[in-house]
């Protein structure tokens, strides 16, 4: 089958099939006597395999790995499973990032539904982000009583 066919049987365009063939994802297939590229049924199988992995947040490379892998005869089932379990890892401390995130916003919507804004000074860059809270020595990593020394 020729390009066109295979991008409308996988639902991708002829130029994501090339940037594939380009990318190693999809071997260059044979060309018919006039040129044009001649894909096989299995075309259709693998792209529609780099699609599921990309829908399961593989990436192009991970993908490229575990192809390589088949398309030396063995079967890539250990490096999937591996791929699996690093990409949930990475879900799960993104979702707790995002728990902390969401908590860090709620509060400063609170913040922001309570700030009206002609309380605002020339010196505040924005209360909502940070409150405007007078200088004191505690913030001072130094301490307090902290004074700089005097020059030598």
């Amino acid at each position: 089958m020729r390009i066109g066919d295979l991008a409308t049987a996988s639902g991708l365009t002829t130029k994501t099939i090339r940037y594939y063939e380009q990318a190693g994802l999809l071997p260059e297939p044979p060309r018919t006597a006039a040129g044009y590229r001649d894909y096989t049924g299995e075309a259709v199988n693998r792209l529609a395999f780099i699609r599921d992995a990309q829908g399961a947040g593989l990436t192009l490379a991970e993908i490229c790995g575990v192809l390589a892998l088949r398309d030396s005869g063995q079967a890539p089932c250990d490096r999937v499973s591996r791929l699996i379990d690093q990409h949930l890892d990475e879900i799960n401390r993104r979702l707790v990032e995002l728990r902390k995130a969401r908590t860090a916003l709620r509060d400063l919507a609170r913040r922001a539904a309570d700030t009206d804004p002609r309380s605002c000074t020339e010196d505040d860059i924005c209360r909502i982000i940070r409150p405007q809270t007078p200088l004191s020595g505690a913030e001072d990593p130094e301490g307090p009583d902290h004074r700089p020394s005097a020059s030598r």
